[in-house]
């Protein structure tokens, strides 16, 4: 290689390393602010993690105790919650407590404030309406309950197959003994049925007079 060769070969790489320099100084701030933006969501992500799982703990501690407690269904009303899940959940256990001690104003209202929860799972709603459905009290005119599991039956619904049964049983109270096997009938048909509901499905349809073959 001659000297005029190796001169301009050196000067090349000076003017590549310049370049590159002059690249790094205008534009290297977006690396760091890239390899930033990276380690900084990193960093957040463990900490959102590590403050779920403090507040789940923390609430699964409260509810611990709210069960314990002499009054259950006035603390576990009480319980701090963090998001509309926890106060669902909160909501239904207290409910229960209230319903179990024959407490059934409480009990009702418990629910109507988990259906009211903005945020909270439908699911969650669902089974509130549907509890709240059930624990209506007994002077409570047939019509009403019947409308309250009406809305609870829609296709698709959580409970569906349940608010069916619920109808069919509010049918044979009232003596429409057809009505009821016929919608004893449809459950047996329906895919979501449960091999508890089956059963009692069953054994209504044969209690009202009605034919299991015709169901086959």
């Amino acid at each position: 290689m001659s000297q005029t060769d190796s001169f301009i070969e050196e000067v090349t790489e000076e003017v590549r390393r310049d370049r590159l320099f002059a690249m790094i100084k205008k534009w290297g701030w977006v690396a760091v602010a890239a390899v930033l933006l990276i380690v900084g969501s990193a960093a957040y992500n463990e900490y959102r993690k590590a403050t779920i799982k403090s507040e789940a703990e923390a609430f699964g501690d409260a509810l611990l105790a709210g069960i314990d407690a002499d009054d259950a269904g006035a603390t576990l009303a009480t319980v701090p919650t963090a998001n509309p899940q926890q106060a669902a959940i909160a909501g239904h256990l207290a409910a229960a407590d209230a319903l179990s001690g024959d407490k059934s104003d409480a009990g009702l209202a418990g629910l109507d404030k988990v259906i009211a929860t903005d945020g909270a799972p439908e699911v969650y709603v669902a089974l509130a309406k549907f509890k709240r459905a059930l624990a209506l009290p007994p002077e409570t005119p047939v019509e009403e309950r019947r409308a309250a599991f009406e809305a609870l039956a829609t296709p698709g619904a959580p409970f569906q197959p349940l608010a069916e049964e619920q109808l069919a049983l509010i049918a044979a109270e009232t003596g429409n003994t057809d009505e009821a096997i016929t919608i004893l009938r449809g459950l047996l048909e329906s895919a979501k049925i449960t091999a508890g509901l089956q059963r009692r499905a069953s054994e209504l349809i044969v209690a009202l007079g009605g034919d299991l073959a015709e169901t086959q």
